[in-house]
């Protein structure tokens, strides 16, 4: 059963006065830095932006709340998206709200103050006391770490009284207060907007990466090359190793130098590699099959990587497997080439599809001609790529989703959008159409990249993409041999 609101829970145990009151005194003062975050400048022009987008209206924006995974345990929390964008703060149950004043707008941060030890809480809580779960941030020290003012969040409701429901804004959110206030029903009914024109400005806002930001994933990128490196050392090229150890091994330097995994690693050994969201991870790798690892790390910012990498396990690719190989590659270095600020997405997605359609049409798969098989109306050679060449990079893996389309996949990439390049080719075991060697192969080669002002700038480049050049990164990785996650 869960904690109730104090964070107590039904089978605690009922303390005799003599304890409480013996546990309420004798403790000393325990610092925690509260140094101003260095993101705290960037967050405050980007609450700017968003204030200028809605002029004289109320914006509310909740990080969330933590969830129930079983029992009295939790998930681990992590804030939401938007809210960490525009304040920096990865704690639970948080609302920023934009009150409007003069020709702008007052931002202040409602969040749970620090008790500390003058409250019961302190020892009697699980989920809140600081004897449990350690010193939290006062609400003095949230402001000069965030440069944001900050208020009790039990004090929101009286904050917002008077505030008109016709001009008021609220991001869709967990926080079951603010769900209670502003209905989940028709939000016509009393001219409250959820879910609309905001979640999508912030998405849009969000599109073109500031300085610091783009730092951040370079870093998360950074990390997870070094995660690649440590699978690598440790994928025999005769024998077999499981799946959900290369998972365990990603996520091990994923955990000691980020905040942990972007979102859950696909590792496709063998005709996994055809399962585009393969995470049950319960196979094993094989000599002479491929293997498809699809993988990144959030890093202590949030923000996330998005790598894959397809190898041959025993050292070299086949014949065939070069092959393919190799039209994937072409395929991902041609939407490469053609990215630049004002290049429409569409472009990009057509460009690295043609160079697959040639590609299958060359192994002898493709019915009719590549312009039949590109043409709207029929489409067929999606039959053997599933999905388009990429996606936004940011705090989300899938980043900046709710933007409007004429902003997105309708729209152009502009300087400073990072986006991921992920062509592929999936031959599923039991397709008929294509030849029996052929089934069961998944290529598929993503690389995270940024648009600059006359091209791109491949962000993991720290990654080989070539076939021959995985095949001699493989075996230099082999050769140097494993390695702990802190080395």
């Amino acid at each position: 059963m869960a904690e109730t609101k104090s964070g107590e829970r039904p089978h605690d145990p009922k303390f005799p006065e003599k304890f409480l009151e013996f546990m309420r005194s004798g403790w000393g003062p325990l610092d925690l830095d509260a140094a101003p975050l260095p993101q705290a400048a960037f967050t405050a022009r980007r609450r700017e932006a968003l204030s200028a987008a809605f002029p004289g209206e109320v914006l509310i924006i909740p990080t969330g709340e933590e969830k129930v995974r079983s029992n009295d345990t939790f998930y681990p929390f992590r804030a939401g998206s938007d809210f960490v964008w525009l304040t920096g703060d990865q704690d639970p149950e948080g609302v920023l709200v934009l009150h409007p004043s003069g020709g702008g707008h007052e931002a202040v941060l409602y969040r749970r103050p620090r008790k500390g030890t003058e409250s019961d809480e302190f020892f009697r809580s699980a989920k809140y006391g600081e004897l449990w779960i350690g010193r939290k941030h006062s609400l003095e020290e949230t402001e000069v770490r965030l440069g944001l003012p900050c208020k009790d969040v039990e004090g929101l409701g009286e904050a917002l009284q008077g505030a008109e429901r016709s001009r008021t804004r609220l991001l869709r959110g967990f926080d079951a207060a603010l769900d209670a206030r502003f209905p989940k029903e028709d939000p016509s009914a009393d001219g409250l907007t959820r879910d609309g024109e905001l979640a999508a400005v912030l998405a849009e806002l969000r599109l073109r990466k500031d300085s610091w930001e783009l730092e951040q994933l370079q870093d998360a990128v950074d990390i997870t090359v070094r995660g690649f490196e440590d699978v690598a050392r440790i994928i025999p090229a005769t024998g077999s190793v499981s799946e959900r150890l290369i998972e365990g091994v990603f996520r091990s330097r994923a955990r000691l130098e980020g905040n942990g995994l972007g979102y859950d690693s696909i590792v496709g050994a063998g005709s996994h590699a055809t399962t585009l969201h393969w995470t049950t991870n319960d196979g094993a790798t094989k000599t002479g099959e491929l293997l498809l690892m699809d993988m990144g790390v959030e890093n202590h910012h949030l923000y996330t990587a998005d790598i894959t990498r397809t190898i041959p396990v025993d050292g070299r690719f086949t014949p065939l497997q070069r092959e393919v190989y190799d039209i994937v590659h072409a395929s991902q270095q041609a939407g490469m080439d053609v990215i630049k600020p004002g290049t429409e997405f569409q472009e990009i997605h057509q460009t690295c599809m043609r160079v697959l359609a040639e590609g299958l049409k060359d192994l002898g798969i493709l019915p009719g001609s590549v312009d039949e098989a590109m043409d709207k109306d029929s489409l067929i050679y999606r039959r053997w790529t599933l999905h388009g060449f990429g996606h936004m990079l940011g705090l989300d893996v899938h980043d900046c989703a709710a933007s409007r389309a004429e902003h997105y996949y309708k729209g152009a990439v502009q300087e400073d959008y990072v986006l991921t390049v992920e062509p592929g080719l999936y031959f599923q075991a039991n397709d008929e159409l294509v030849p029996v060697e052929l089934r069961g192969v998944g290529i598929r080669i993503e690389d995270d990249v940024r648009v600059t002002a006359d091209g791109c700038e491949n962000l993991s480049d720290g990654l080989p993409r070539s076939s021959e050049e995985v095949e001699t990164w493989l075996a230099e990785q082999r050769e140097a041999g494993p390695r702990l996650a802190g080395e």
